[in-house]
């Protein structure tokens, strides 16, 4: 069985594939900044990285933030894994991140580029957004009395296990380029995946859309994040409520 590297392999969809990739009798390693023995911080590389990757046949690459620097640590990850020789690099983006001008998916975009030029062999899935983040993203907006939405802006969530079988399956292929996208079950409209969300929690809010304005708003709003011609996920936002607010 091959030996393979998950990068964020702690997190929300790296733990799910490092699950996964073991059941099936893989050596996997799990590289973060707080794991052990594989603790880095990719944004800084080093020795540690070299380290972690000696005789990985493939990396799958998980690590994420929303506060920046994701283009130094790929940057410092494809220069480590040739170094070593890794064979495959599998790489997971977000759909929309060449159609929605926001600088989260622009560093995205960057990374996706960055790896393909790399010299390494390559597979890159972009995905719609997971129920989890659609859910917490409502949770914060249901604080206050009344849950104002982003006015005519839908949503495509995705059950992030479904996720993690797929990318632990192209993890085990030979590398295929960029795959075929892959959406959740539905196109949303977020008024009633927060009205799903207040049922769930018990939750009474007055539900309200509001107009934005800026490019990154017209992006969405035009849904430049949706892959309905790709909508093979197959858990619905209910069900993940339904899990997660069971009690």
């Amino acid at each position: 069985m091959a030996t393979i590297l998950v990068t964020g392999g702690t997190g929300t969809l790296g733990r799910h594939v490092t699950e996964r990739l073991s059941a099936d009798g893989h050596e996997v390693r799990v590289l973060s900044r707080s794991s052990r023995p594989h603790a880095v911080d990719l944004r800084v590389g080093g020795a540690a990285l070299d380290t972690a990757l000696a005789g990985v046949e493939t990396v799958v690459h998980c690590a994420t933030s929303t506060r920046g620097g994701d283009e130094k640590a790929a940057g410092n990850l494809i220069a480590a894994a040739r170094r070593a020789g890794v064979g495959h690099l599998v790489y997971i983006s977000i759909v929309g991140v060449d159609r929605v001008p926001l600088g989260y998916y622009r560093s995205k975009l960057a990374v996706e580029r960055m790896i393909e030029r790399s010299g390494l062999g390559w597979t890159v899935l972009r995905t719609t957004q997971f129920h989890d983040l659609v859910a917490r993203l409502l949770g914060a907006l249901g604080r206050s009395p009344v849950m104002a939405l982003p006015g005519g802006v839908s949503d495509q969530p995705v059950e992030v296990a479904e996720v993690a079988d797929r990318l632990a399956g192209l993890a085990v292929a030979a590398p295929a380029g960029r795959v075929p996208d892959m959406g959740g079950p539905q196109v949303r409209s977020f008024e009633s995946l927060a009205r799903a969300y207040l049922r769930a929690t018990g939750r009474r809010r007055a539900v309200v859309d509001v107009p934005l304005f800026g490019e990154t708003y017209r992006a969405f709003r035009a849904g430049g994040h949706l892959a309905p011609e790709r909508a093979v996920g197959k858990g619905t936002f209910e069900e993940y409520l339904e899990r997660r607010f069971a009690d």
